[in-house]
Parts: structure tokens; sequence; C-alpha cells
């Protein structure tokens, strides 16, 4: 199932069209009815001629509610851009086709809309030379163009058919086993309960499954599934869906949110971007920068890390690292708007790299930035492995979170580096098939791996060197020192027991062939001190007696 939305200047005709063709008038506000104007998102499906169905997404027109609009458009698969034939092209047409360009809505159509109140065919002609030049450069430059009307319903076959051609063109989403719904539309019914509203995305959600809304954190279960007012028990990506929640109350969630399985997403106040500013922005970016981000339903305002250059000119195109006043939940590939605050004024998009970046950078590192064009550029065994070099080690679930890889795709991958000895599995089973990666506590690269190997070691020849009367290092002494993720020191220190590397006596850690060596002096204090034992048996000299005789680092 796919879905498609609108775009267009106010009063060019979305909402008329979209009841054209299906019958269904998305305006669902009383306030929308009496002023005939969308100022919300509204909702309609249409069952197309070769019998596929598809969600329709209405969006508002005004430019007070192009934020309303960004929650919309940003889960379509394909966009119909309405532009009335009586006014063509106008500032909210080109500021909508700005923000389907920057969220890269690569299949749509034109709507050339109110033909009824034009005689003249020959302005028709006008109109669509202009739309043509409009659309030259963008995701929409090759759409065709349908003449339509809404009231006298002339042309709507033909833009149905265009509809079906359109989504056809598209392929079917990637279902990932990670399903996330963002919320575009919350509500209550009764004896119902809590019902959002949403495009499905990287999964499905069944009937009684547990869910978790992102960022707060609430707990819930799915009580009751809808896609177009038709109940299922099952819902795949694509879907425009209806989730009634039980266990959350209508004032815990709101528009923005995201509703997910547990513990498959993580909200972030950091995310690393791939951004191009406008050419026809106002003025150029700038480090620090307050912006407004949108991505999926969210909005939130974020400050702007600006990272190898001071400023982005209008047209430039650059890496940021965002940094949100409220978690979000993100993944990589995700597509996003920035607009300013005030005034309001849509600059520029782009895509996610990093959904969960580890720290703030430094601005001008060299690392940082060739580690960002691994990542958006590189192939997919490349994405794996700058993604797990810089974390140092992670499971293979983070792997799948982090890098918006196929599971099964990236399993195979990560079994190939594995192979070549490029990663190594931590922790891992064996089987007659190879390594057992999902069972793995963590994957790590093989060069990391024996950097920190080597650290421990040197580590704890280093304290024998020190102390060459202590049989060995503290455990906790030796992780302290290192400053090292726990899981993979525990892991690191077992692989060097087992391989004979370091001998583990109770809480103390000492290397293979280390051993207390005592010069003859020393040994001639401790053969007096054991003769004097001896000697009286029932009377030996205390523990301070016996530290003061042999020294107290001989002692002990």
């Amino acid at each position: 199932m796919q879905v498609i939305g609108t775009a267009g200047h106010v009063d060019h005709g979305k909402s008329a069209l979209v009841e054209a063709i299906t019958g269904i008038h998305p305006d669902r506000l009383k306030e929308e009815r009496e002023r005939e104007m969308t100022i919300d998102l509204g909702f309609a499906w249409l069952t197309l001629p070769g019998g596929e169905e598809i969600g329709i997404v209405d969006v508002p027109g005004h430019r007070d509610f192009i934020e309303n609009m960004l929650a919309g458009v940003g889960g379509i698969d394909a966009v119909i851009l309405v532009i009335a034939a009586d006014e063509g092209v106008m500032p909210q047409t080109r500021e909508h086709l700005a923000i389907l360009d920057l969220l890269q809505i690569q299949s749509g159509l034109v709507a050339l809309t109110k033909i009824d109140l034009i005689t003249d065919h020959d302005w028709l002609d006008l109109v669509e030379d202009d739309i043509r030049k409009l659309l030259i450069g963008t995701t929409l430059e090759n759409a065709p163009i349908y003449r339509v009307s809404s009231k006298t319903k002339d042309g709507i076959p033909e833009l149905i058919n265009g509809i079906e051609q359109c989504v056809r063109s598209r392929p079917l989403r990637i279902n990932l086993g990670k399903p996330r719904l963002p919320v575009d539309r919350v509500f209550t019914m009764p004896g119902f309960g809590t019902v959002v509203t949403g495009t499905l995305n990287n999964g499905s959600f069944m009937v009684g499954d547990e869910i978790e809304i992102l960022p707060s954190g609430k707990k819930g279960r799915i009580r009751g599934l809808q896609t177009h007012r038709k109940k299922v028990e099952t819902v795949y990506p694509g879907s425009r869906t209806a989730i009634n929640i039980s266990g959350v109350d209508l004032g815990e969630i709101s528009r923005g949110e995201m509703v997910v399985k547990p513990s498959t997403y993580q909200p972030s106040r950091l995310i690393d971007v791939f951004f191009r500013l406008l050419p026809d922005a106002g003025q150029p970016l700038k480090h620090d920068n307050q912006v407004k981000l949108f991505i999926g339903s969210s909005e939130t305002l974020a400050r702007v890390r600006l990272l190898g250059k001071e400023k982005l000119t209008q047209g430039e195109e650059g890496w940021l690292q965002l940094e949100t006043n409220h978690p979000i939940v993100a993944f990589r590939g995700d597509r996003f708007i920035l607009r300013r605050p005030s005034p309001g004024e849509t600059i520029g998009g782009g895509f996610v790299v990093d959904a969960l970046p580890q720290t703030r950078y430094k601005r001008f590192s060299l690392k940082v930035l060739d580690r960002l064009n691994a990542l958006a550029q590189g192939a997919p065994e490349d994405v794996i492995q700058q993604t797990v070099q810089e974390s140092g080690a992670l499971s293979f679930r983070e792997i799948i979170e982090r890098t918006n890889l196929e599971e099964q795709s990236a399993l195979q991958i990560i079994n190939q580096l594995i192979q070549n000895g490029i990663l190594k599995a931590l922790g891992s089973l064996e089987s007659g098939s190879g390594i057992q990666v999902i069972s793995a506590e963590l994957i790590t690269t093989v060069a990391y791996w024996e950097y920190i190997q080597k650290q421990i070691l040197d580590e704890i020849s280093k304290f024998h060197q020190l102390n060459p009367l202590k049989l060995g290092m503290p455990r906790e002494e030796l992780r302290s020192r290192i400053k090292m993720n726990p899981r993979i020191f525990i892991l690191a220190v077992a692989d060097l027991v087992k391989n004979g590397e370091l001998v583990e006596i109770k809480t103390l850690l000492k290397r293979k062939n280390f051993s207390v060596q005592f010069s003859a002096t020393q040994q001639a204090k401790i053969d007096a001190l054991i003769a004097k034992m001896k000697t009286n048996p029932f009377l030996t000299p205390s523990v301070k007696e016996c530290q003061n005789e042999i020294g107290e680092a001989l002692y002990e």
C-alpha cells in the first residue's frame, strides 16, 4: 500500500480535488468547512482501477499553516502538485515544490485545476509552460500535467489513471522488522479510548502487540488496527494506519511522537545530517543558528553545529550536527526540513547520516568529516565497518539500528567481514555454518580488538615493573585505568585468560610469565624471619615486627 499527498498554494483546490477523485472530503474540522480553507491535515483513500488501494494525505496551502503541511508530507510516496489555472504558479507553489525536492519525493504529477473557469486555451498553454519551467531541476521535472475540473469532473478519470501509473512506478516500502509510526493525529473514541494515526514504516504491527511511545517512553498495547476505516489484524509498511492503544491516555501522546515496538529505537538530542541550503534562502546559515527541525511528523527547535565550514551560503551543501531542544527519534536516511523560527522561512533540508552520534564533534576535525562522508556515500559494508569502528563495539541489534540496513543483508555482510578478518564477533557461538552473529554479545573491528588487548597487556606489564613484589594487578584497578566499555573489558580479559596471555588469581591479573623474584638480600631477610618463627613457633613476631624486619612491600 502506498500514500500520495497533495501540495500547492492556498485556494488552488486541493481538498476539492481529493473529494472529486475519492468521494471523501478531507477537511475534518468545522472551522475548515466554514472558511473553505484547509488548516490541518486531512485524509482520504482511493481504490484505483486496477484494484490497488492507496491513502491520500491532504495538506494546507496557506503560508500560516506550512508547519502542518510538513507534518503530513514527510510520509508520502508520491505527490499531486495542485496549481489553479486561473492563478498559475504562486508563492506557496514554489515553497511546497522546494520542500518536495528537499524530501526527494521522486514520483508525482501536476493537476492543473479549475479549468472550468478558463475559456481561453492559449492561457492554459501559457500556464503549463510556466509550470514546466518551474519544475526544471527538481524531482518532479518530468511529471505529467493533467488539466482537470473538480466541479465538472473533466479530466478526473485521466488523472486517476495517471495516479495509478505514478504509484506503480514506486518500489514497495522495505520491511525491516522494526515498525515505527510517526503520529500525525491523536483523538479518542467513546468505548475505544486513545487512537493515533500515521503512515507506517519499516515493519508491521499486529493486534495485541506491545508498543512504546517515544520519546516519552510510555508503554501500551495495540487493542485494534484500521486501514481506511477497515478493521485488520496486521498492518504493513506504507499503510495509512489507525491504532487503538490501551494503557495510554489521550493526554499522554501527541503529534510528532513515534509508536514503535519496545526497545527497537532510541531517542536522541543529537543527529548528524547532510544539508542543502536553498538558493533563495534569505541569508547564509551560520554555526550556532537556531532553526526549526521537521522530521517525520515531529517539529522541534534545534541548534546548528556547522562542521568543516564557518558558514553555508545560499545553494551550498555541508555537514551539520543538530542539537535539538527535545529528544527525537530518527533513522539513518530519514529526510528532514529546516526552517528559520522568525521570520518563518523554509531554508533547506537533507538526510540523516547518523541518528545516534556518540558525542558533540570538534567542528573542523578531518577524521569526523571523513567518517560522515563514508557513512553517506559508502557501500553497505563500508557503512557497517565505519559504524562499528566509531563506537568501538556494538551488538548486532545496535548495528541494524544505526545503519538502517535490512537485517538479513546486514547479517551476511557482517559474516563476510568477519571471514575477511575485518570484524570480530565477541562472545559468539560457533556452528558448522560459521559465526552466529546474532548470538554474539558484541561485534568489533579486529584492529580495535588487537589494540585493546595490547592496551590491557601493556598496563599489566607496567604494573609488574612498578610493583615487582606484588603477585598481580587488581582487576578493578586495571578497568579504571584504561577506562574501557565494561562489556568489552570483560570479554577482552576473558579472551586473554583463555588464550593464556593472562593468569587470573582471584581478583588479581598477571602476565603469564611473571613471578615475584626476590634479590639475595631480600631472600636472606625472609629466610631469617622464617628461621626465627621455626625456633619459637609459640611466640611468633607480630605483623608490625615482621614488617619492620623485612619491609612492608616484601611482607605483602
